[in-house]
């Protein structure tokens, strides 16, 4: 049910920043989507006591908010200068496999088998199928730029998971925005729009709530209950909502990649997922015999 759910708030994002991108500069519009959920926020947490803990975890918060909002983000924004999107959001699905790659070289016990990462290759196939491959401007260095956010995001939750994980998600949430808007600020009062539409105004503000401040909150209570490694397969369906939302609200076509594509995606976003199937243990003398009746 979560990764159902933060399936479709992040695959929201797509078609609100489409909206608002018209009027907004991308830099603004990550300001205008950190700083107002920071704001409401930080106060509740400041309220519950928890900025302390918060404030002495301020190293891997630091390191989680960077690999996860502000180098990532604003790599993406750049590299999508020259890159057509549908080869941003390929390269973005690369994510899951370099987590899995970093888990396997770490040794972590969240690593997956063999039936998953058959299920991680049949999801990035989906995924191809769904955006297409659209090379045009793929130079070295957009392409370069793409490995930021895909290590960023492969990184993210992991940072969370090992340092954060202890702590109350919303704390967590309110302290990452705040680090995110801080940093944009500059940027975002040097491009304020003068006029927003109403459109753009209540896109900007859907884009503040759903995906950034509900997004975050399932996102660790996915991480707490999957792992990180596994969460972010995420990714592998976000394009897919997105391309569903534009098929049903914007009018965009119904193409044959969208219908090859998405069950691909679903069925491999499963098999990437699901847990690994316990090996039962050879029983002991004592389960054999029973009980020894002279104890």
């Amino acid at each position: 049910m979560l990764f159902g759910a933060l399936s479709v708030i992040w695959g929201v994002p797509y078609l609100l920043i489409r909206i608002s991108v018209r009027e907004v500069a991308p830099s603004t519009l990550i300001f205008l989507r950190t700083a107002p959920v920071a704001l409401v926020l930080l106060p509740l947490v400041a309220f519950r006591g928890q900025v302390p803990a918060l404030v002495r975890r301020w190293r891997p918060l630091l390191a989680y908010t960077a690999a996860e909002i502000i180098l990532s983000w604003l790599m993406l924004f750049r590299a999508e200068e020259r890159l057509s999107s549908s080869l941003a959001g390929l390269l973005i699905a690369a994510a899951p496999l370099v987590g899995a790659l970093i888990s396997r070289l770490s040794g972590d016990e969240d690593r997956f088998d063999r039936r998953q990462v058959g299920g991680l290759f049949l999801g990035l196939g989906g995924v191809a199928l769904l955006v297409g491959v659209d090379v045009r401007g793929a130079t070295v260095w957009p392409i370069a730029a793409m490995l930021v956010p895909v290590f960023g995001y492969a990184m993210g939750p992991r940072i969370f998971n090992r340092y954060l994980s202890d702590l109350p998600s919303l704390s967590v949430v309110a302290g990452s925005l705040a680090v995110a808007a801080i940093c944009y600020t500059p940027f975002a009062l040097s491009n304020l729009p003068a006029h927003l539409s109403a459109e753009v105004t209540w896109s900007v503000i859907g884009l503040a709530v759903v995906p950034t401040l509900a997004g975050f909150l399932v996102f660790f209570a996915l991480i707490n209950e999957i792992g990180p490694v596994r969460t972010i397969v995420v990714t592998y369906v976000n394009p897919a909502v997105a391309l569903v939302l534009g098929v049903a609200l914007l009018n965009e076509p119904f193409t044959v990649g969208l219908g090859l594509g998405f069950p691909l995606v679903i069925a491999g976003s499963v098999l990437a997922t699901r847990r690994r199937r316990l090996t039962p243990l050879a029983p002991t003398a004592v389960e054999i015999a029973g009980p020894d009746p002279t104890m």
